[in-house]
C-alpha cells in the first residue's frame, strides 16, 4: 500500500488516576527514533505538526522500505501503536500482575512528561513525604504493628506519577543519602529505581505501581532483626548472619499478614534475596521460581546497597556497581533486566560527580536522552579546584573549554575525595541557581 493510501488514525488516550495530565498508556504508544523503524510498525505520531510534513493521513504502517526511508527523513522520532503494528513492538505475555520477558524488544522507554527543572520541586515533596512514611512504617514494625496498605499504596502512585514526568529528578534526590537513616532510604530508593527500570521496560501505569511496591515494602522484615546485629559496623559471625537473612521469612509473614497487601510483594520480600543458579535464600529456588517482579527487585537492591555508604563500607561508584552487576548477569541475575537497568540509569546517572576533560569538576543534572553521553551539569569547582558560581551546561551544546576543546565527561568520581557533600549544595539551592544562571 502506497502513502496515498494511508487512513487517518485518532490517537487514545488514558488519563491519569494521579493527575491531571494525559498520559499515553505506555503498552500501546511507544516513542521509537526513526533508526529503529521496522516493517509492519504503525506510526500513530511525529516528532513535527503532521502539516509540517509530506504525509497526508495522520496515521499509516510502514509496508515497505520505502515507506521507513520517507519517515527518515523527515523526522528523527516518532510514536508508535502496537496495538495496531503487525509486529508488536512491546509483548507481554501473561497478566498484567504476571508479566513475563517474553517478547521485550530493544526500544526506547515512553518520552517524559516534564523537565527536570519543573518536576524536581515536586519530587522533593513527594521523596520527603515517602521518606517520613516509610520511617513511620517501620518505627510501626518495630513495636509490633502492621504496614499501612493503603497509605503505601498511595506514596508509590505519587511516586510513579512523578516518575513518568521526570525520572531525572528521582534519581537525583537517590543521591542524598544518609548513612545514619540507610534503612529506610535504602527501601525508599530501590521503590524509585523499580519504577525507573520499569519505565524504561513500558511497564502501564498499574504495572509501575505494582512494582514500586514491591521495591517499598521488599526489606521490611529488618525491623524485626535486633539492632546490635542490624547496624554492627563489622563483619557478622555465623549465627549473626542466620539471624540477618530471617528478615527474609520474617518480611513475608509481617505483609502476609497485612490487610490487602499485593501478594506479587509478600513474595518479593521473601524472595529478593534468591539468584538464578539457585544458591541464594532462603529456599534456593532457581531461575523460573523467581518472578519478573523480583528479579528486578533484586539488582536495584544490589545497586543501592553497593552504591551507599554503610557503617562497614564505603559506597562504590555508580560504573563500579554496574560493573559488578554486569558480572553476576546470566549466573545470579537476569542479564536482560541488568542491561535494561544500566541502560535506564544511563552512563553519568542524575547527581552523579563527574570530572570534565578540562579537570573541572561538576555533577550530572538530567540526562539527554538522544546524546547520552553529553547530559546537562553544573560545574561546582573549576580546573583549579575552585569554587565556581553555579550554572548549568548542557553538554550536548558542544561548549568549547579554555584552550578550545569541547568540553565533555572525563569519567566518574567520589564526593568525598573532593570534599563535597552533595546534600549540602542541594539545600543551598545550587539547582535553583544553577537554572537561573543559565538563563542570565
Amino acid at each position: 500500500m502506497a502513502i496515498a493510501d494511508w487512513w487517518p488514525f485518532r490517537r487514545r488516550k488514558k488519563k491519569s488516576q494521579r493527575s491531571n495530565v494525559n498520559v499515553y498508556d505506555v503498552n500501546q504508544r511507544v516513542y521509537t527514533p526513526v533508526a529503529q523503524l521496522k516493517l509492519g510498525m504503525y506510526v500513530i505520531e511525529l516528532d513535527r505538526p503532521w502539516l509540517d510534513s509530506p504525509f497526508l493521513f495522520q496515521g499509516f504502517e510502514l509496508q515497505t522500505e520505502e515507506d521507513i526511508r520517507k519517515v527518515r527523513e523527515v523526522c528523527e522520532y516518532v510514536y508508535v501503536d502496537v496495538t495496531k503494528s503487525r509486529k508488536k513492538v512491546v509483548e507481554y505475555k501473561g497478566s498484567q500482575e504476571n508479566l513475563s520477558l517474553d517478547g521485550i524488544a530493544d526500544f526506547p522507554p515512553p518520552p517524559k512528561l516534564s523537565v527536570f527543572e519543573k518536576e524536581i520541586e515536586r519530587a522533593e515533596a513527594v521523596y520527603q513525604e515517602m521518606g517520613v512514611l516509610v520511617s513511620d512504617f517501620m518505627e510501626r514494625i518495630a513495636r509490633g504493628e502492621g504496614v499501612d496498605t493503603k497509605a503505601a499504596k498511595a506514596a508509590v502512585a505519587e511516586c510513579v506519577n512523578s516518575i513518568l514526568h521526570s525520572p531525572d529528578a528521582f534519581l537525583w534526590l537517590s543521591q542524598l543519602k544518609n548513612r545514619d537513616q540507610y534503612t529506610a532510604q535504602h527501601s525508599l530508593n530501590v521503590c524509585a529505581l523499580a519504577i525507573v527500570l520499569g519505565r524504561h521496560l513500558n511497564f502501564s501505569v498499574s504495572n509501575l505501581n505494582l512494582v514500586g511496591l514491591c521495591g517499598m515494602m521488599h526489606d521490611m522484615g529488618k525491623m524485626l532483626i535486633p539492632l546490635e546485629i542490624l547496624n554492627k559496623p563489622g563483619k557478622l559471625d555465623d549465627a549473626e548472619m542466620e539471624i540477618m537473612r530471617s528478615h527474609t521469612s520474617l518480611g513475608y509473614e509481617l505483609l502476609k499478614s497485612s490487610t490487602d497487601m499485593y501478594t506479587g510483594a509478600i513474595d518479593t520480600a521473601l524472595a529478593h534475596h534468591e539468584t538464578l543458579d539457585g544458591k541464594g535464600y532462603p529456599r534456593r529456588i532457581k531461575d523460573k521460581g523467581i518472578s519478573l517482579f523480583t528479579r528486578i527487585v533484586t539488582i536495584v537492591d544490589m545497586y543501592d546497597a553497593m552504591t551507599s555508604d554503610r557503617v562497614y563500607q564505603k559506597g562504590r561508584t555508580h560504573l563500579d556497581a554496574t560493573g559488578i552487576l554486569s558480572d553476576l548477569s546470566g549466573s545470579q541475575l537476569d542479564g536482560r533486566l541488568v542491561v535494561k537497568f544500566i541502560e535506564a540509569l544511563g552512563v553519568y546517572p542524575p547527581g552523579s560527580l563527574v570530572q570534565m576533560t578540562n579537570g573541572a569538576v561538576a555533577i550530572v543534572v538530567e540526562v539527554n536522552e538522544l546524546v547520552r553521553l553529553r547530559p546537562k551539569v553544573i560545574v561546582l569547582l573549576d580546573p583549579d579546584g575552585q569554587p565556581v558560581e553555579e550554572k548549568v551546561v548542557n553538554l550536548a551544546d558542544m561548549e568549547l573549554d579554555r584552550r578550545g576543546q569541547v568540553l565533555t565527561i572525563r569519567s566518574i568520581v567520589r564526593a568525598q575525595d573532593y570534599g563535597i557533600d552533595i546534600g549540602k549544595y542541594y539545600r543551598q539551592g545550587v539547582l535553583q541557581k544553577g537554572f537561573a544562571h543559565a538563563k542570565s
